[in-house]
């Protein structure tokens, strides 16, 4: 049996190393090829808020100046700072902020469910990225909160990227991880300007493909993409680990 392939499509920089090196553990060969790539705007969160949130690891390292982006370090002020998510928090936590609150379901509605009962009358900023879900905004203000957005980095596609495209349009794609609706438009926008935007649909049909969460597997059934699993948790981890073994069960053992 060849080896098993899957096409992950983190942005090129450590998460990519990490899904590579994650999905070589289970035993499968990873196809990494970035769907993303970030342009940060050089804007910063307000600091009067009462509630601050952050949704991922690039925006906590904007914030904090680390990325060279940023002229300083933001100060959230006395607001109780959020994250959408585990690695989020953790990275926040390792650029010394103390984080607050953590949903139990690592997306914006699990962060809306979280706050709904808390953020009545009070300002909270939403400091992220130009992609993000409008369920969150539209969830705090419906709960009664004062909502202010600001676009810390905008998600564009690399111009290097396809190779996953190319396999899948040749039958050679065994499985594909989709981590965020975005991802699955960037890598059909790459099978098009390639030529092989049936050719490519077709081979995901005879894949297995893992999308991250709800939102995502919509956009995938929308644009007429075969969802074969959607991750129990809103990991990359947990989406590369049940897609490898729902790809070839025990695979990796």
């Amino acid at each position: 049996m060849r080896d098993l392939t899957v096409g992950v499509f983190r942005p090129d920089d450590e998460r990519l190393t990490d899904a590579v090196e994650l999905v070589e553990s289970l035993g499968a060969t990873p196809i990494p090829d970035p769907m993303l790539a970030v342009e940060p705007t050089g804007k910063r969160p307000r600091e009067d808020a009462e509630y601050a949130i952050i949704t991922s690891k690039t925006g906590a390292e904007l914030v904090a100046g680390q990325r060279g982006d940023q002229d300083g370090r933001w100060n959230p002020g006395s607001a109780t700072l959020c994250a959408i998510g585990p690695k989020t928090a953790d990275a926040l936590r390792d650029l010394g902020y103390s984080v607050a609150v953590v949903p139990d379901e690592y997306t914006s509605s699990g962060l809306v469910e979280t706050l709904a009962d808390r953020v009545d009358g009070s300002k909270v900023e939403v400091a992220r990225s130009d992609h993000g879900s409008p369920v969150l905004l539209e969830g705090l203000e419906a709960a009664g909160a004062y909502v202010h957005e600001t676009i810390l980095y905008q998600l564009v596609r690399p111009p290097e990227s396809g190779d996953s495209v190319a396999l899948a349009a040749d039958g050679d794609l065994d499985a594909a991880c989709f981590t965020s609706s975005l991802t699955v438009e960037h890598w059909l926008e790459t099978a098009r300007e390639r030529g092989v935007l049936e050719a490519a649909r077709e081979g995901l049909t005879a894949a297995t493909v893992g999308v991250i969460g709800e939102p995502t597997a919509e956009t995938a059934r929308d644009h007429g993409l075969p969802v074969d699993l959607v991750a129990s948790e809103a990991t990359f981890d947990t989406l590369a680990c049940e897609t490898v073994e729902l790809a070839a069960p025990t695979y990796h053992e």
